[in-house]
């Protein structure tokens, strides 16, 4: 299946006006006095079957926005209707119980970045990826054992070590371990945050090809969150541009990566490193940090740093417009259509 008609599918997750704020306290009596906005209206689907980048730099709300989708963290607002077939009518993650959110939990799985931190080092990894089978009554017993050494193979470690601990692995084992605890219950949609980023270069080839293989045998939806564009260019369908917790420019991988137009994503691609010494790519600076989210610019929040920024930027947030109908982008400087 191509990018194209997977941006096209049919969607799994649509996630509507996704807020996530953290309230900051103060005083005697812990007076509610601002928000730290983290993430401000994110409106995205994620499709069957599709692999979906979220990118930005850092503090711009993507981990936040993968968790709060799983309700690991609690939403402040919005709606994640989920269609785990397309024939079933749409359920809001975001109303669910504790108890029928835990139900959905099989679908719905996460790697997390740090493979040293997310494995308790107290537990065998055999248990580590047999609890959830043993939680939801899956699995018992030799049928359990089975089902472990059979993940345990399939991410390319031997059955035999589950029996060892995490501290006997390395970062690139460990973050297997984790896949594998993510796939014990055959989810639909897994969140790789940062699922990379902590491995060496070497290691990061073989885990994102085991990803991408994994999809296919799987039939496996996921979001990508990353800052390496190189690895989000190899594994995505679709990428979502984050700025200051909010999605400023989305549209297929080949459109955002050879057309890109709002001037964040821009300067982010210039920054990728070539491997050609004699490619030469103008490097578009980006001056100053990234605002606070809890007084973030007027306007559009990327106007401080923008060199294209005019009157209009500082006083209104863009509307969306298209530059495609796979393609939006958000800036009062890009001639394009306006969405209908």
């Amino acid at each position: 299946m191509t990018p194209g008609n997977k941006s096209q599918g049919t969607p799994l997750i649509d996630v509507r006006g996704l807020k996530k704020y953290f309230p900051i306290r103060k005083g005697v009596f812990s007076r509610h006095v601002a928000d730290v906005k983290a993430v401000d209206g994110l409106d995205f689907v994620v499709n069957h079957g599709e692999t979906l980048s979220l990118v930005g730099e850092s503090g711009c709300g993507k981990t936040t926005a993968g968790r709060s989708l799983l309700r690991l963290l609690e939403p402040t607002a919005g709606e994640a209707l989920y269609r785990p077939t397309a024939s079933d009518d749409p359920i809001d993650l975001f109303t669910l119980s504790d108890s029928e959110m835990r139900e959905r939990r099989k679908d719905l799985q996460i790697i997390f970045q740090d493979p040293f931190a997310s494995l308790n080092p107290r537990i065998t990894v055999g248990n580590t990826i047999g609890e959830a089978l043993r939680v939801h009554g899956i699995a018992s017993g030799d049928e359990l054992r089975d089902r472990v050494g059979a993940l345990l193979q399939r991410v390319g470690l031997r059955p035999d070590v589950a029996n060892r601990f995490p501290h006997e692995f390395s970062g690139g084992q460990r973050q297997r371990v984790g896949i594998a605890r993510a796939l014990a219950l055959r989810p639909r949609l897994i969140v790789c945050d940062e699922a990379v980023s902590a491995l060496d270069v070497s290691v990061q080839a073989q885990v994102v090809n085991l990803l991408k293989d994994l999809q296919e045998e799987f039939d496996l939806s996921y979001i990508f969150i990353a800052h390496d564009l190189s690895i989000v260019r190899y594994i995505s369908d679709r990428v979502a541009v984050m700025y200051l917790g909010r999605i400023v420019e989305m549209g297929t991988t080949e459109e955002i990566f050879d057309n890109p137009q709002h001037p964040y994503t821009r300067a982010l691609l210039s920054a990728i490193p070539r491997a050609d010494p004699k490619q030469r790519v103008e490097r578009i600076p980006l001056d100053g940090d990234v605002p606070s989210p809890i007084n973030p610019p007027s306007g559009c929040h990327f106007h401080p740093r923008c060199t294209l920024a005019t009157e209009a930027c500082k006083k209104s947030y863009p509307e969306v417009q298209n530059a495609s109908a796979s393609h939006m982008v958000r800036c009062h400087e890009v001639s394009l259509q306006p969405a209908k």
